[in-house]
C-alpha cells in the first residue's frame, strides 16, 4: 500500500476491517488513563469504527521497517443508550519494537488481527510521526476521508520543524513545532463546525489581532464532518495569566494594570465577533431558556453535592431575575463568545494579551457551545478566575481579587462602552452558574479546592 493510500472501515481494504476488534482489549485499558478521555469512572462496553486512514503504511513489518501511522475515529460506548457514546480521534504508531525513549507511549501488542505481534503506541509522542502530521498540513488535499486545508493569507509553513508535545493540555493534545507553530489535536470530536477553528477564522477576517490566526487545519469529511486539528502560530515567550497572577500574589504586587488591559482585550474580541458573526436580541423566550438551563444545572449540582442544598433557594433567585429580563423592555445583544474564558486562556507577552482556546467547555455538546450568549458570560469566567487565584494565597487575599475584578470591568468598559457591572442581573446569573459548575468539578476531582467556589456560593447567595 502506498504512503498516500487510505481506507475507511468497514468498507476499507480487508487488512483493516478486523483491526478494531483486535485493538479493543488494548484500548479498553489505555483510554481511561488518558487525561483527555471524558468517560473516566464509567466502564467501556464496546467500540464502533467511524474511519481508519493510513497516514503512513502500518502493514509493513520485518527488519528495517519504519514506523507506520494510523488515524482512527472510533466511537466508544459506555452505557445502554447512545447518549453516552463519544467519538475519539486516535493517532496510533505501529512498530515492530519500541525504542527506549518511546516506552511511555506504549499501548500494547495486539494478539490477533492485521497488527498481531506488532507494537501499537501513541503516535503523537513519536517525533518522526508528529513531523509527518505537519507535512500533511503543509500540502493541502484529501487523503481518504481526511481533508487538509491551509489559510490563503498565511505564509508558507517551513518543513523540517522539530516536534515536541505540550504537556499542559488536558482535554486535547498539542504539539509544538520548532517553537514556531502549535497544533491542537482535538480528541473527543463531534460533527459540525468547531468553535476553536470557526471563531479564530472569523476574528482574522475582522482584523482582530488578539487571537492567533489559524494557519492550517484538517477535518474528516465522511461519514460526518468533524474538525480534527488546528495549526496556529506559537506565541513564543508568552506566559498565561494564571501563572502571572500567582506570581503577583506571591510577591505582594498589584495585578490591576494587567487586569485592566485584559478587560480591554476581552471587549475587543467581543466587538470583533459581533461585527463578523450574526447577533440576536436577548428576548423573553431566550432569557427564560437560559435561566431554565441554569436552574436545571443547579438542581443537578445540589443532588451531586449536598452542601449546595441550603444555598439553592437563594441562588435560584439569580436565575429568576435573568428570566424576568425579557419583561423589562431593555434589549441586550446575544452573540458568539469565547465560552470558557479564564486566566489560563489568556497569554501575556511584550506587555500585551492574546486570547486562545475558543473550544468552550469541552463537556458540553458542540451545538450548545456554538449558541449565541451574552458577552457577560466570558466576563464572569475571568472574574471567577481572579477569585481562584486569590484563594491560592495564604492568608486568603480577597481584596486583591476585588481590585482585579474592578480593574477588569473598567478596562472592558473603556473598550466596549458598556460596563459589565451595569448589567447586574446578567452578571450575577452567569457568575452563579459558573460557581455551581466549579462546585461539582472540585467535589469530583479536587476536594481540597472545594472551599474556593463555596466561598463564591456563599457571597452570591447573600446577594439575594
Amino acid at each position: 500500500m502506498s504512503e498516500a493510500a487510505a481506507t475507511r472501515t468497514p468498507v476499507g481494504r480487508p487488512p483493516l476491517v478486523p483491526l478494531l476488534p483486535s485493538l479493543a482489549p488494548l484500548l479498553r485499558s489505555w483510554l481511561p488513563r488518558q487525561r483527555w478521555f471524558a468517560g473516566k469512572g464509567r466502564s467501556i462496553t464496546g467500540f464502533s469504527p467511524v474511519s481508519a486512514t493510513e497516514l503512513l503504511p502500518v502493514t509493513a513489518a520485518g527488519p528495517g521497517a519504519g514506523p507506520g501511522l494510523l488515524h482512527l475515529l472510533v466511537t466508544v460506548h459506555q452505557g445502554a443508550s447512545s447518549a453516552s457514546d463519544d467519538c475519539y480521534q486516535l493517532l496510533l504508531g505501529v512498530r515492530d519494537a519500541l525504542p527506549p525513549h518511546l516506552a511511555p507511549a506504549l499501548i500494547g501488542r495486539p494478539a490477533a488481527g492485521p497488527l498481531a505481534g506488532r507494537t501499537v503506541y501513541e503516535g503523537l509522542l513519536d517525533p518522526r510521526l508528529a513531523e509527518l502530521v505537519l507535512e500533511r498540513l503543509r500540502t493541502p488535499g484529501a487523503l481518504g476521508p481526511l481533508r487538509f486545508e491551509k489559510s490563503a493569507h498565511s505564509p508558507a509553513v517551513p518543513g523540517g520543524l522539530a516536534a515536541r508535545p505540550l504537556d499542559a493540555e488536558q482535554s486535547n493534545s498539542s504539539l509544538v513545532y520548532g517553537d514556531e507553530y502549535v497544533l491542537k489535536v482535538l480528541r473527543r470530536v463531534q460533527p459540525g463546525p468547531h468553535p476553536d477553528l470557526e471563531l479564530p477564522l472569523a476574528l482574522a477576517r475582522a482584523g482582530c489581532a488578539r487571537v492567533p490566526e489559524p494557519v492550517a487545519w484538517y477535518e474528516a469529511t465522511a461519514p460526518h464532518p468533524y474538525t480534527l486539528g488546528v495549526l496556529q502560530p506559537y506565541l513564543r515567550g508568552s506566559r498565561d495569566g494564571w501563572q502571572l497572577a500567582l506570581e503577583a500574589l506571591a510577591a505582594g504586587r498589584s495585578f490591576t494594570a494587567e487586569a485592566r488591559a485584559l478587560g480591554r482585550v476581552t471587549a475587543e474580541v467581543h466587538t470583533a465577533l459581533a461585527a463578523e458573526l450574526p447577533t440576536v436580541a436577548l428576548d423573553r423566550a431566550r432569557a427564560e431558556r437560559l435561566a431554565a438551563a441554569m436552574a436545571r444545572r443547579l438542581d443537578e449540582a445540589a443532588h451531586a453535592v449536598p452542601g449546595l442544598l441550603p444555598y439553592a433557594p437563594r441562588l435560584r433567585t439569580a436565575f429568576d431575575a435573568l428570566a424576568g429580563l425579557g419583561d423589562t423592555g431593555r434589549r441586550w445583544r446575544v452573540q458568539r463568545v469565547h465560552g470558557d474564558l479564564h486566566l489560563g486562556q489568556a497569554l501575556y507577552a511584550d506587555r500585551d494579551w492574546s486570547v486562545i482556546d475558543f473550544e468552550g467547555e469541552p463537556a458540553r455538546p458542540l451545538a450548545e457551545r456554538r449558541r449565541p450568549q451574552p458577552p457577560v458570560r466570558d466576563v464572569a469566567g475571568i472574574l471567577r478566575s481572579f477569585d481562584y487565584a486569590a484563594r491560592t494565597h495564604r492568608p486568603w487575599n480577597p481584596s486583591w481579587a476585588e481590585r482585579c475584578r474592578t480593574a477588569y470591568c473598567e478596562g472592558y468598559a473603556q473598550a466596549a462602552g458598556v460596563d459589565p457591572r451595569a448589567e447586574p442581573e446578567l452578571l450575577r446569573a452567569y457568575e452563579t452558574d459558573k460557581a455551581v459548575y466549579e462546585v461539582v468539578y472540585e467535589a469530583r476531582h479536587r476536594p481540597d479546592w472545594l472551599p474556593v467556589p463555596m466561598a463564591a456560593i456563599d457571597r452570591l447567595a447573600a446577594a439575594a
